[in-house]
């Protein structure tokens, strides 16, 4: 479950909400415009593992905040069922933390190889078409919510090792739902719900300091 940004796919069936002559070209630029005006970004988001022998399931809020020129912007996922635990980058470093455990894992931002970390990316840096290669829309797959539209492509820094990528789309031209299928036949799906743009978010949500006793390791490695 490793990744670099790549968010975006769209209808199964354009329907006239997006407009019939509506293209791949039009919708992905329409994305682009709505997410690079945003400096801020509150969800609920499901997240969805199909994948070595397991399924599993997970539920919380995100947050995320613009970042500085050529920086990644600020991220926070809080799980919350069925266990709690913490993603959270300030831009330099990110963390993963278990409530409990004695552990907390940290990397460089930058280098961060996560399935999250490409929506660090997102607010004033979206680039669909080039960050995913050969966009189009995904006819054969069905929307998760009627209206929407899903678009296909492969993340250019991941085509070794994710198959595809599937972006649904609103017709407010949000993103609702990531979908990525990897080569090792795993699915990770994000679903994203109540989202609350612009809204002040404190610098204080993306910091993170290890609890007194917490062992820090360095670790690029996901949960």
């Amino acid at each position: 479950m490793k990744i670099t940004f790549a968010a975006a796919a769209l209808l199964v069936i354009v329907v006239p909400i997006f407009g019939l002559t509506e293209d791949v070209h039009s919708i992905a630029a329409a994305v682009d415009e709505h997410y690079n005006h945003l400096h801020t970004l509150q969800a609920e988001f499901t997240e969805v593992y199909h994948g070595s022998g397991m399924d599993r399931t997970e539920s919380g809020t995100l947050w995320l905040a613009k970042g500085g020129l050529k920086k990644p912007g600020k991220m926070r996922w809080e799980y919350r069922s069925p266990r709690e635990k913490l993603f959270v980058s300030d831009g330099k470093d990110a963390w993963f933390y278990v409530p409990g455990d004695r552990q907390a894992r940290r990397t460089d931002a930058r280098k961060l190889d996560d399935v999250r970390s490409p929506l660090a990316f997102l607010l004033g840096k979206s680039k669909l078409e080039k960050e995913l290669h050969g966009l189009s829309l995904a006819n054969d797959v069905a929307p998760m919510n009627p209206g929407d539209v899903v678009l296909r492509g492969v993340p250019q820094a991941l085509a070794d090792r994710v198959n595809e990528i599937l972006l649904e789309l609103t017709p407010e031209h949000r993103i609702a739902r990531i979908v990525l299928n990897e080569v090792d036949g795993s699915t990770t799906e994000y679903r994203f719900s109540d989202q609350k743009e612009d809204e002040a978010i404190s610098e204080a949500r993306f910091r993170f300091r290890p609890p007194p006793g917490t062992e820090t390791l360095e670790s690029n490695l996901e949960p």
